[in-house]
């Protein structure tokens, strides 16, 4: 099993494009400027108001005020009965939800160590920086220091090399900033959610980011930490921001799910500084009293 450490190639990539001095705000006349290190303080994706909706947590139903009080979120027991599953994939969400109500660890990319595919990655990550970078958008997430690359007003390719973050291209629709990826490898931990819900290579993803008014941004935060729980701390937002961040994603994998479904994450520009949170393999499980012994080898190398 793994756990937390510290990765000096990722870091290494992170501060050079942080100290780049091409880094900066858009500048192109009309586009909003989306750079800077966003952040939340709740997992999962917030639910719109109509449509099919993402797998949430059984354990935290939605309106149940003795349930929703915030706190740590688990178990992570996702909701199998959620019209959008096939078949397969009510099996797969079902099983982990079984681990983890029975206090064992369903592996997923964050305990193992894996890239956190989109949109896996909105699921879990509580922050995002977005970089302008000449023809491209970077996009940099603090735990296990995952990034992406998103080519501007490209087309993908006629074939597509499945690879973990997928091949991303992006353009502007007024004010919005509109990414639509496709290509994501499956790897023997991808997933969709926290919740175990799988996906194919067929999966199609588009994201929507724009900026909205901080009261807008503040209400959303709210209802998403009552609903999947608050992290912890205090999240130093700046004070005086006008507008925060808003992403609108839509998942289309027929493979997978019986239609397309959409969801939605809400972020603040934050004080914080950028944190290195890294993976490395480790003795050390996430539930009390459940470490693993140190590997051996059945028989000496030598």
């Amino acid at each position: 099993m793994k756990a937390k450490a510290k990765c000096l190639m990722s870091g290494l990539i992170a501060a050079a494009i942080l100290n780049s001095p091409a880094i900066g705000a858009q500048s192109t006349p009309g586009v909003p400027d989306l750079s800077g290190v966003w952040a939340r303080n709740a997992m999962d994706p917030e639910l719109l108001p109509s449509g099919p909706k993402p797998v949430v947590n059984l354990r935290r139903p939605e309106g149940d005020p003795h349930v929703n009080m915030g706190g740590d979120p688990l178990p992570l027991v996702g909701d199998y009965n959620n019209p959008i599953l096939k078949p397969e994939a009510v099996e797969a969400v079902k099983k982990a939800g079984e681990l983890s109500a029975g206090g064992k660890i369903n592996p997923d990319p964050s305990n193992q160590c894996a890239p956190y595919s989109p949109p896996y990655a909105f699921t879990i990550q509580l922050g995002v920086q977005i970089i302008p970078w000449k023809d491209e958008i970077i996009m940099l997430y603090p735990q296990d220091d995952q990034f992406r690359r998103v080519r501007m007003n490209a087309a993908h390719p006629r074939k597509v090399t499945p690879s973990a973050m997928g091949d991303s291209i992006g353009h502007y629709e007024g004010n919005t900033l509109v990414i639509d990826t496709v290509g994501i490898k499956v790897g023997p931990v991808t997933m969709v959610d926290r919740y175990g819900t799988p996906q194919s290579e067929a999966l199609h993803l588009v994201e929507r980011y724009r900026l909205v008014d901080v009261a807008e941004a503040k209400a959303a935060m709210e209802r998403q930490e009552r609903r999947a729980g608050h992290i912890g701390g205090s999240m130093p937002f700046y004070p005086n921001d006008s507008k925060a961040l808003q992403l609108l994603y839509t998942v289309e994998d027929p493979k997978t799910f019986t239609t397309p479904w959409s969801a939605q994450i809400t972020y603040r520009r934050t004080m914080l500084p950028w944190s290195e949170q890294v993976c490395a393999e480790n003795i050390v499980e996430y539930w009390p009293g459940m470490n693993i012994g140190v590997p051996k080898a059945d028989k000496p190398d030598f």
